[in-house]
């Protein structure tokens, strides 16, 4: 097909296919829920590494909670008490076990928490998935113990 310009010359215009006609409509409609689900499980890991966050600074609270204390019932006490005050809502976890009490030495406090994947159903997450997070801090080797 051929036209003419403003000055007299030919010009060849580009003929398109009927065929092709509407499939970018077509792929964009394919591709905006793939894309979709994309972004879901970006934050889906997103929660993932946040709420790991929260134990892991949780898990050193209790550990330093721990540490301050004379013996190792108030240490364990301190360290429960530390985790439970920050530990976030969505974060169910069982007891801190707390290991290695003695003055020079280390305490260790482990937390074992399931975190729910509540409010991403959308993109099939259901459940929870487990975190695993450890902690220490050194015991002052002059503090007393009883």
């Amino acid at each position: 097909m051929q036209q003419q310009d403003h000055e007299g010359r030919n010009q060849v215009q580009p003929r398109r296919p009927d065929r092709e006609r509407g499939s970018m409509a077509v792929e964009v409609v394919l591709l905006i829920p793939v894309l979709i689900s994309l972004l879901l499980l970006v934050v889906a890991f997103g929660r993932y590494v946040s709420v790991r966050g929260q134990v892991e600074a949780a898990t050193r609270d209790a550990a330093r909670a721990a540490s301050l204390e004379r013996d190792s019932v108030s240490a364990a006490a301190a360290a429960q008490q530390a985790a439970t005050a920050s530990l976030p809502a969505t974060a169910v976890c069982g007891p801190t076990v707390v290991g290695g009490f003695a003055p020079g030495g280390t305490v260790t406090v482990d937390l074992d928490c399931e975190v729910s994947w509540d409010g991403l159903g959308l993109i099939g997450l259901s459940g929870t998935v487990d975190v695993h997070v450890g902690s220490a801090a050194p015991v002052d080797q002059y503090r007393g113990t009883s």
